[in-house]
């Protein structure tokens, strides 16, 4: 640490007390980039400055490495000007793991470790939600046969276990169930093989950053004695492949050298290839004058699932290039931004994989920005794109007195693309890839016409005057739904469900669930089905269980409690605002304590069960 950062000792940017900085982000990534954008940029990632260590360099430290160098290290000067939820979030952030979750979390010091560790079957041989759907097409669907629970026995679930992440603070990653054993990353860089009915700890695996994706498990060749991996990225957009026997590391490759670059959803493992999504957290502060805004960019990457190597590359907007200097002088940068939030979607048959992009960072904005676009499987190649919102250039903290030339004006809207688009099948046998949008807006496209129009429906009631508020860009559809044969179901930001004619786009049906007075409840995490049943979380972290037939409520669990959890970690649980529920043999698993906005946060995996 001395010598990374002997260099930077007088080099910090420093722009005025703690308390004068506006409203505080409101998660730990964005609370970290934020202030390492407001206090550090203008000198780590200054090509002026020399032996100062870059940006990447330092996310490659612990967490304590960095909070002991700005407590009692070589940054201490600088640290005291920090508060220490300000300095413990900066650690978190460019670490991408908390403190104390390396000693805390290792599997061989819990007490529930599993007596043995038989052979792993076959995957797909048996029950199973393998990483964010159970099937490549993203419809969020588990068939009766595998789910293996009945619309009249949902409202007999019971809570059967609890397992407790260490040191935790966000629940977000899905629970991926295969050969009887649950395989999920964690917020503290942590990936557990856990039994899916008792609960006991196989093994677990300590990654270089957090892992929010869920993880696929897949057969790999050329690892003797090795016959499935665990496939996952973290926060640092590094993919690994480890045997899902014991946790063995396989390989490991960076996708993108980026120091923002980070793997968010779920990748695709198809036809011996990985797919693999690459976001930014460049998009969530960079008002700081010292900012480069910007150079971030969206991917999507093929790699081969035995080695880690490299196949193909594509990047949605094109290489940033220097446009203008801020009023500090400080180079800015275009295009940027289109980062993929969502995990790809998987069409055998026209050799196609599609995904949503997020807004652009930067002017002038690209048409692959909040746009569906299709991919060829094997070479990468754009074989069309269909943007549902232009010019949409965003950046957090540009708004009220921290706006500052760094900003696009206008900001906003905010459209990212986060949920999969869903492919599904209609009875007359064509096909519709259909996906949502922050503004209510739902949208079906032909896959065999270059993604024409089929439908599009809003969703969201818009009070008259209100078209450009807050209520009508940011109450929609965020983070995906689920369809059956007939009807897609998504939950929306402004709360409740609604259900679509996937052939029309009509609606079947609207739910809503009671709230105290005044409240705002989210419903935008991602729904997940059953025959007879849609399953739909919240931000107050109730879990709900709706009638396909016509929403009504079959059953409800409030999961912001405090747990008794087998592995005696001290656990609660709270928001779920992404994820949705793994539906595997009769049992149903699900995260809590994943909250986009307040201070709901959770640490804790929650296993249902009829009783």
């Amino acid at each position: 640490m001395v010598v990374l950062l002997a260099g930077a000792v007088s080099c910090f940017a420093w722009s005025g007390p703690a308390a004068a900085q506006g409203p505080t982000p409101a998660t730990g990534t964005e609370m970290g980039i934020a202030t390492f954008q407001q206090h550090c940029m203008g000198c780590h990632g200054n090509p002026n400055l020399e032996r100062v260590p870059t940006p990447d360099a330092i996310r490659q430290m612990s967490p304590e490495r960095i909070y002991d160098a700005l407590t009692i290290g070589v940054m201490k000067v600088q640290g005291d000007q920090l508060t220490d939820d300000q300095k413990k979030m900066l650690a978190t952030f460019l670490s991408g793991r908390p403190l104390g979750s390396m000693k805390a979390g290792d599997a061989k010091d819990m007490p529930n470790q599993c007596a043995s560790n038989p052979p792993l079957g076959d995957p797909a041989s048996g029950p199973s939600w393998n990483g964010w759907s159970p099937d490549v097409v993203n419809s969020r669907f588990q068939s009766a046969k595998a789910a293996r629970l009945r619309a009249g026995q949902v409202p007999r679930l019971k809570l059967k276990w609890a397992f407790g992440y260490p040191t935790g603070l966000s629940a977000y990653s899905q629970p991926t169930v295969v050969s009887g054993r649950i395989f999920i990353g964690t917020d503290i860089g942590y990936v557990y093989s856990i039994d899916a009915s008792s609960g006991c700890v196989y093994w677990s695996y300590p990654a270089r950053g957090n892992v929010r994706g869920a993880v696929t498990v897949a057969p790999i060749k050329g690892h003797p004695a090795t016959k499935y991996a665990v496939y996952f990225g973290d926060a640092h957009a590094n993919i690994y492949a480890v045997d899902a026997q014991n946790g063995k590391e396989l390989w490991m490759t960076r996708v993108d050298d980026h120091f923002v670059a980070r793997i968010t959803a779920a990748p695709k493992v198809y036809g011996g290839l990985m797919y693999v999504p690459v976001s930014s957290s460049e998009e969530f502060s960079a008002s700081n004058l010292d900012y480069p805004c910007c150079t971030g960019r969206g991917s999507v990457v093929a790699l081969d699932a035995n080695t880690g190597a490299r196949v193909w590359k594509t990047y949605f907007v094109g290489e940033p290039k220097p446009t203008r200097k801020n009023s500090r002088g400080v180079q800015q940068y275009s295009p940027s931004g289109a980062g993929i939030w969502n995990s790809p979607t998987i069409d055998a048959k026209r050799g196609a994989l599609y995904v949503g992009t997020g807004d652009g960072q930067s002017r002038p904005v690209p048409e692959t920005t909040d746009a569906v676009v299709a991919l060829d499987l094997k070479t990468g190649e754009i074989l069309w794109h269909f943007q549902a919102q232009a010019d949409d250039a965003f950046m957090g903290g540009c708004s009220g007195p921290e706006k500052t030339d760094n900003c696009p004006d206008p900001n906003g809207p905010d459209q990212d693309i986060g949920n999969s688009p869903i492919l599904r099948k209609l009875a007359n046998g064509k096909s519709v890839v259909v996906f949502g949008m922050k503004n209510g807006t739902v949208t079906a496209l032909d896959p065999d016409n270059k993604g024409a129009v089929v439908w599009t429906t809003h969703v969201v009631d818009i009070p008259k005057g209100q078209e450009h508020t807050f209520a009508a860009l940011l109450n929609g559809v965020v983070w995906g739904g689920a369809a059956d044969d007939k009807n897609v179901y998504y939950g929306l930001q402004s709360g409740g469900m609604v259900a679509l004619k996937l052939a029309t786009g009509d609606v079947v049906w609207r739910a809503a669930f009671p709230k105290p007075a005044g409240a705002r409840v989210i419903n935008s995490a991602a729904a997940t089905m059953m025959p007879g049943v849609v399953f739909l979380a919240g931000s107050d972290g109730a879990l709900h269980a709706l009638s396909t037939a016509d929403g009504r409520v079959l059953w409800e669990y409030d999961t912001a409690q405090k747990f008794d959890t087998v592995n005696k970690v001290e656990a609660r649980g709270g928001a779920i605002a992404s994820i949705g529920p793994s539906i595997v043999n009769g049992m149903l698993f699900i995260g809590s304590g994943y909250a986009v906005t307040g201070s709901n946060f959770g640490n804790v995996l929650l296993a249902f069960s009829v009783q």
